[in-house]
């Protein structure tokens, strides 16, 4: 593993010449990758698509889920007595609906927080995190400390935007290790 720095470019052609700058200030095209990252959502890692096997904003729903079926069945045995054989169709209907309720009054806004029983408090969850901005990024593998501020400079020259910091593997001008939905450490 070696420290990588990462930036972002609106066109190709600036992707190239990011390359043909890190090449002039001594950085081999092995440990230069250059590719597109897909918007949060698209990075088709899970056989269905999409990022993750569960939506961080849906975590309540199998709450909701199972209130909407317990009330559906208390109204649906209620409503039996009183409606005959429409009872359990009534029940299901407001039990779905109770539980629909329940799981929006349970949703996060965005950047609220997601504590969960932590003591401190201090912890954020997922819905405050800001994903990785999608686009061109090209990224060097340094090869010691010194040659950050070669790569940074040639990086902010060519007018990089989200310049960001990594710990991971290039070889053969691929980054192998790249996490799509890491958090980016942004250079300051």
């Amino acid at each position: 593993m070696s420290h990588i720095i990462a930036a972002h470019f609106q066109l190709h052609e600036q992707i190239d010449a990011a390359r043909v700058a890190l090449s002039r200030v001594g950085f081999p095209a092995s440990r230069i990758s250059a590719f597109f990252v897909n918007q949060p959502g698209q990075h088709d890692l899970y056989g269905l698509g999409g990022d993750r096997d569960v939506s961080p904003g849906a975590r309540e729903t199998p709450e909701g889920v199972a209130v909407g079926a317990a009330v559906g069945a208390g109204i649906g045995a209620a409503a039996t007595l009183a409606t005959g054989p429409l009872g359990p169709v009534v029940g299901a209907l407001v039990g779905a609906h109770v539980g629909s309720l329940y799981s929006f009054n349970k949703m996060k806004e965005a950047g609220e927080s997601e504590m969960h029983g932590d003591r401190d408090g201090d912890r954020h969850g997922e819905n405050r995190r800001q994903p990785r901005h999608p686009g061109m990024l090209v990224a060097v593998a340094l090869g010691g400390p010194d040659e950050r501020e070669l790569a940074l400079g040639a990086l902010r020259r060519l007018g990089a935007e989200h310049i960001e910091e990594a710990e991971g593997t290039i070889a053969n001008g691929d980054w192998h290790d790249f996490d799509p939905l890491s958090i980016p450490v942004l250079v300051a």
